[in-house]
């Protein structure tokens, strides 16, 4: 009887791929998760005594809907400061819960009924979703391992219509670890321009990346007035469970956003946002010790799959690798399936990102190095095991 009064729109959105492992993962002994993409360090100290300190000293009542100045303030002069963007904190930067709720702001806020949104993929496994919610009709960009999963203005072009209304990309990529590099953007937005399609930004990832600088697509010539720049606080300075984000824009559109933000949200946890301040203000050296960290763990694990003989993309961003177990015969899905029945392994297939990461597995090293290395043994023992049973190695050949 329920379901027949459920929205139609709701319906037609499938559960998220990353949270069907981990929750089968939750409920058996001895797995060793490499799924979720959060931060196994704790929150730096400064932050947390921060946290705690807000509760008796700055009390707990709501804030600000845009958030508390002081970290508006904050945000933009660390925005400046880092990525040479410049944001007024009084109008253009609205702190939300998490980067998602930025993103679903911004979507809710630009898209009419059937307007098309470009997502590039595979990417996080949100947009597709909310932008079925905003009552817009996403249209996938394929990205390639032969191309590094790089965006291309070539592979935009032939898919934008009348219809096209915004454009929607994580870089530091989530799933792939896929960097873009200033001149990759600067030819994606010529044609950006060309035709006035809105960029949603979500930039969390911007601190973890590895031999390369970031480069936000609002600090280039005539992308700034276009562009909601989002990030948030989970992943570089490991603030997953505190809930706390930002988008940043023409102060127009973060107007159409804070009125939703108003209505649905009303504002940010209180006590994250003075955590917040000290983190943008004196937790930066625990950021960079935790990049060199995760740099080390890259490193390892795409060695790792390497060395069981498959291809890996080097990831340049992010804390996640991507490697191809298509050869293997199987698809992503039965692949972390099986893994997780045979060995208590969980990695989440390709597929969740879209169709194009169908053949691929992400796996998270936002873990100890403990923990990734008894998770390789057990993946290339899977692996061993698969090939003697089926044969369907189609490479039929193990790199040594």
């Amino acid at each position: 009887m329920i379901n027949k009064m459920l929205s139609e729109r709701v319906q037609t959105i499938k559960p998220s791929g990353i949270r069907k492992f981990f929750d089968i993962a939750a409920t058996m002994e001895g797995v060793i998760s490499l799924g979720v993409g959060e931060p196994d360090f704790p929150t730096p100290d400064v932050v947390r005594e921060a946290g705690v300190r807000s509760i008796f000293e700055k009390g707990t009542k709501y804030t600000a809907n845009s958030g508390l100045i002081q970290l508006r303030q904050s945000i933009s002069r660390y925005l400046e400061r880092r990525f040479e963007v410049e944001y007024d904190p009084q109008d253009q930067i609205l702190v939300t819960v998490g980067g998602s709720e930025a993103v679903d702001l911004a979507l809710r806020a630009v898209v009419n009924p059937g307007d098309e949104v470009l997502l590039p993929e595979p990417t996080y496994v949100s947009y597709n979703a909310l932008t079925i919610m905003a009552g817009g009709v996403p249209v996938s960009v394929p990205t390639y391992e032969k191309d590094d999963f790089r965006l291309t203005a070539e592979a935009i072009r032939p898919l934008i219509t009348e219809k096209t209304k915004a454009i929607v990309f994580c870089y530091p990529n989530n799933p792939t670890g896929a960097v873009m590099e200033k001149e990759d953007l600067m030819a994606i937005a010529e044609v950006l321009r060309q035709h006035n399609i809105v960029v949603i930004s979500d930039e969390i990832y911007a601190e973890l990346v590895y031999g390369i600088e970031h480069t936000s697509i609002a600090s280039l010539p005539g992308m700034y007035e276009r562009t909601v720049l989002v990030s948030g606080f989970s992943k570089a300075f490991s603030m997953t469970g505190w809930r706390l984000g930002y988008a940043c824009g023409p102060a127009e559109l973060i107007a159409a956003m804070k009125k939703i933000h108003q209505y649905g949200i009303m504002s940010a946890p209180t006590m994250a946002q003075w955590a917040a301040i000290e983190a943008l203000e004196n937790g930066m050296p625990e950021v960079e010790k935790m990049r060199v960290e995760y740099d080390k763990r890259r490193k390892f694990i795409v060695q790792g799959f390497r060395d069981m003989g498959l291809s890996c993309f080097e990831p340049r961003g992010a804390f996640y690798c991507f490697p191809r177990i298509s050869d293997l015969g199987m698809s992503s899905d039965d692949f972390c399936t099986a893994l997780l029945e045979a060995e208590k392994v969980a990695v989440v297939p390709g597929s969740a990102f879209g169709d194009c990461g169908e053949g691929f597995v992400r796996v998270s090293y936002a873990y100890s190095v403990e923990s990734i290395k008894e998770a390789l043994l057990r993946i290339d023992r899977f692996i061993k095991q698969a090939v003697r049973e089926s044969g369907k190695w189609k490479a039929g050949r193990r790199s040594s």
